[in-house]
Formats: C-alpha cells, sequence, structure tokens
C-alpha cells in the first residue's frame, strides 16, 4: 500500500511512461525490420542503441521517483524512518504483484540481452563503419569496396579481438561522434592513424610472416597519351620472396618483416614520407646497423627523444583496403577492360587534360568530364563523333565511374591527399630509405635498385615485346624517349603530375 502511495509522483509516471512507449517502439520497429527486410544501418541504431537508452532512462527514473516521494513523505510525518514495504505472497494481490513484476523483469531482461547482442554486432558491421557518418566515411567506405580486402570486417582490421582493444575503439568512436555532430573533423581525414593497432595483431592473423611467398608473375599494362592511345606493357617478376619459398626470409621483399630482424626509423614530422633515420638489429647475432642519410640533418639528441617507430605491414602496405588510384591508373583499367574503346583518338590525352582540374563538388565533376570530352570531339573530330557518338558516350560513362570511386571534392580527398608506399611510379615509395644516400658508419649503403624488388622480363609494344630469361632481367625502356632522366630522379616527380 506504501509503496502504491509512493508510486504515484510525477516523476515515477513519465518514467512509467518513456519505458512503455519506447518498448513499444522498439518491439513495433523490430517487427518491421524483420517482417518487411528493412535492416537498415540506421534502423538499428534506433532499436538497439537509441531507443534502449531511453527505456533505460525510463525505467532508472521509476525507482528514483518512487525514493524521492518516501523522503518527502517521511520529512512531512517527521519520522527518522519509514518501513519498507513488506511482500506477502500468501496475500493474492501481493502474489498477483509479485508475478507481473518478476514476468515483466524477466521480459526485458531478455529484450536487453537480444539488444545488447544485436547493438554490438551491428556497432562492429561494416555498415555502421561506412554508411552512418556518410560524408565523412564515403572515401573510405567506397574504396573499401573495391580493394582485395572488401569480405573483410573493417573491425577485423581497425580492432581486431580482445577487449581492451574493443573498449579503446568505443571510447575512440565516442570521439568521432562528437567530431562530427560538431562538425570539427578534418576535410580530409588524416593520416596515418597512429593509435592503430600493430599489423603483427591484425594483418599477420591471416598474412603471417612464416607462410612463406615464394616469387610472382606481373603484368602491367599501360596506355600512352597519343592519337592511339599506344598500349606498353611491362612484365614483372617480383620478388616477394625467394625464388623458391622454403627459403624462408634470406631474400625478397618480404624479408623487411623477418621476425627475427627488427627495422626502425623516424620519420619527419611522425608522417612516414620522409625518413630521417634508419636502425637495423637483428635479433639472432646482436648485430646493430645505424644508416643516415647526410642530406637530412638529424642530431643524437633528437633521435634519442624522438620515439622511433618498427616497421611492419602498415609502411608499405599502407593503403590495404583504402587506395585511391589516380585518374591515369582508373582511366588505364577502364580501358583495359573495353569499357573506353582504344579506336577513340586522344581520348586518354583529353580526360587527361578534363581531371587535372579541381573541382567543387561531384556535380560539378561529372558535368564538366561530360561536357569538355564531347565538346573536344565535335569541335575538332566532328566526323568521327557523328559516326561513334556511342563509343565517347560509353567512354564518359566509364571516366566518370573511375572519377566517382577515386575522387571526393565534399572530403577534399584526391588519390595524391593519401600516398601509396607499394612502389614508387607515383609517389616515392620504397625510395623513401633505398635512395643510396642512407650510409651506414662502415660505408654500407641502403642501394636505390629496382632488382632488389623485382626484374623486368618483359617489356614495349604488343607486337614489338622484347623477352629475357627468367634468371635475367632487361634494362628498363621509357616508352617516351627521356633519355636517362627515369634513372636519375625518382618515377614520382614526373608521373604525379602527368594526368
Amino acid at each position: 500500500m506504501k509503496l502504491l502511495t509512493a508510486s504515484k509522483n510525477w516523476i515515477t509516471i513519465i518514467g512509467a511512461l518513456i519505458a512503455a512507449v519506447t518498448l513499444l517502439l522498439i518491439i513495433g520497429l523490430f517487427l518491421i525490420s524483420t517482417l518487411f527486410g528493412q535492416n537498415d544501418t540506421y534502423l538499428g541504431l534506433f532499436i538497439y542503441i537509441i531507443l534502449p537508452g531511453f527505456l533505460l532512462i525510463g525505467l532508472i527514473m521509476i525507482p528514483v521517483g518512487i525514493i524521492v516521494s518516501r523522503r518527502k513523505l517521511r520529512r512531512s510525518l517527521n519520522q527518522e524512518k519509514i518501513p519498507l514495504p513488506q511482500v506477502d505472497l500468501n496475500n493474492p494481490k501481493h502474489r498477483s504483484a509479485f508475478i507481473i513484476f518478476t514476468v515483466a523483469t524477466l521480459i526485458i531482461l531478455c529484450l536487453s540481452i537480444y539488444g545488447s547482442f544485436e547493438a554490438y554486432h551491428l556497432t562492429e558491421s561494416v555498415e555502421f563503419c561506412g554508411t552512418l557518418c556518410h560524408k565523412v566515411m564515403e572515401p573510405e567506405h567506397t574504396a573499401y569496396q573495391g580493394s582485395s580486402h572488401a569480405n573483410v570486417a573493417c573491425v577485423d582490421c581497425h580492432v581486431g579481438t580482445g577487449a581492451s582493444w574493443y573498449v579503446k575503439s568505443k571510447l575512440s568512436g565516442l570521439h568521432q561522434i562528437y567530431a562530427v555532430l560538431a562538425n570539427s573533423y578534418d576535410s580530409p581525414i588524416e593520416t596515418p592513424l597512429h593509435d592503430l593497432r600493430p599489423a603483427r595483431e591484425t594483418c599477420e592473423r591471416c598474412h603471417w610472416p612464416q607462410k612463406f611467398y615464394a616469387r610472382n608473375i606481373q603484368t602491367n599494362r599501360y596506355y600512352l597519351a597519343d592519337s592511339l592511345n599506344t598500349e606498353w606493357d611491362i612484365v614483372l617478376q617480383m620478388k616477394v620472396g625467394p625464388e623458391h619459398s622454403d627459403l624462408g626470409f634470406r631474400e625478397g621483399i618480404h624479408w623487411h618483416i623477418n621476425p627475427d630482424i627488427d627495422i626502425e626509423y623516424i620519420s619527419e614530422n611522425d608522417m612516414r614520407e620522409i625518413i630521417s633515420y634508419v636502425r637495423y638489429t637483428n635479433k639472432l647475432t646482436g648485430e646493430v646497423t645505424v644508416y643516415r642519410d647526410p642530406n637530412v640533418e638529424i642530431s643524437d639528441s633528437l633521435i634519442a627523444a624522438t620515439s622511433s617507430r618498427t616497421m611492419d605491414c602498415i609502411d608499405c602496405h599502407n593503403r590495404p583496403s583504402h587506395n585511391y588510384n589516380s585518374p591515369t591508373v582508373y582511366f588505364d583499367k577502364a580501358m583495359l577492360n573495353s569499357e573506353i574503346s582504344q579506336e577513340i583518338p586522344f581520348i586518354k590525352r583529353t580526360a587527361m587534360s578534363i581531371l587535372r582540374n579541381t573541382f567543387t563538388d561531384k556535380d560539378t565533376a561529372l558535368m564538366e568530364i561530360k561536357d569538355g570530352i564531347i565538346s573536344y570531339y565535335k569541335a575538332d573530330f566532328s566526323g568521327y563523333y557523328a559516326n561513334n557518338s556511342e563509343k565517347i558516350d560509353n567512354a564518359v560513362t566509364a571516366i566518370q565511374a573511375g572519377f566517382s570511386k577515386n575522387t571526393f571534392p565534399g572530403m577534399k580527398v584526391t588519390y595524391d591527399v593519401y600516398p601509396d608506399h607499394i612502389g614508387h611510379l607515383e609517389t616515392v615509395g620504397c625510395f623513401r630509405c633505398h635512395n643510396d644516400s642512407f650510409t651506414s658508419e662502415n660505408g654500407r649503403k641502403i642501394a636505390r635498385d629496382c632488382n632488389l624488388c623485382h626484374t623486368i622480363i618483359g617489356q614495349g609494344k604488343p607486337e614489338q615485346m622484347e623477352y629475357t630469361l627468367i634468371r635475367e632481367t632487361l634494362e628498363f625502356r621509357h616508352p617516351v624517349d627521356i633519355g636517362t632522366l627515369w634513372n636519375e630522379v625518382n618515377c614520382s616527380e614526373c608521373h604525379k603530375f602527368l594526368y
């Protein structure tokens, strides 16, 4: 009776109403999502995270109101203590109330367990990571969908297993939510992520170092920006590992992640693009070799005060799931797949002249791509356009699709905002360390020798290809005669600006 009296207060009544209405909304939305297959991320957010929060607030308000009401009653009666309500299960009213309360509690408990399970899976899903904050994450989510890790969940790399990293990720997520709501996020998002979990705890769950990789053959096809869109092929033997996989880490690109060695480095501004200092440690022999670049000044005191980074997979594969192709790359892919006809004269040169512009938004870019290409052919190749307008329209569509997947004006994301350290064609990449400048005290250099990583076993136009034996290599022949310049400067110094 006293409990019933204490529950007649506005806090408890409002709390009960909030809880009841919220519970009905949760059940209703859950039925809609189940019966009609509406598994939308935003709907899941309301069902399993937002509405349960209001339900919890309502449930908390019920006992809070009772406690406040009891204290007021105690003060009005000038009593130091009011006896707690007594439950007598022999009393039919008490027994009915107890059964109702117990059943309701069990139902809410079961719903809470199920809801917590679904909320966990929702927050761990790719859709939640990629589409909830659509504008901010659109570039990363789009690039991810076209990557080799498109069937790997975001959390498998960004969080991994274990409770501690799960908690860290959720705390970081709260900060990210605040940044989105307060419109204080960076455009583009800054990288590298310095709090990213070490690759040896994520990447190496699948790509473990002891899974030795032998060499493989890679064929690259390029198209020149001339009237014929001339094809130029290069066949490389990639030395990702030794000639025989059973030789393990004796040589090859993956020697860098040999568990028996440590390669530590210090980079300018900790951006990992300009390397100032390299230290090699052989864990088996204890040998330590320090390499310095005489062109980059770094004092011993600064080295001692700076935290070095131990090289792992991410130092080369820094864009394993979020790689943005340059216009030349996605154009060549489209022509390779016959989405753009090679017969259209000067189509690559025309496309590159438009794509080198800066666009304020996506719609403007798509319009200018279409208008620019069509206007060019109507003006300079009117006869060709009249007979081949469909080919040109298809080319426009393919170029627009490539742009949409790799450039995002709203977030100021272009391919060169996030340099890819694999290779050395459009970014410094390997040459950050392998530049013939880093020298140890005994005169040993980190060589700028392309044959350390690959050999050229075929190159040239399809009808004029030259080949060599698998254990030999051809000297690189640039498709456009530039003399020896290709061997004197980094490839990226020209290729970064070719489009």
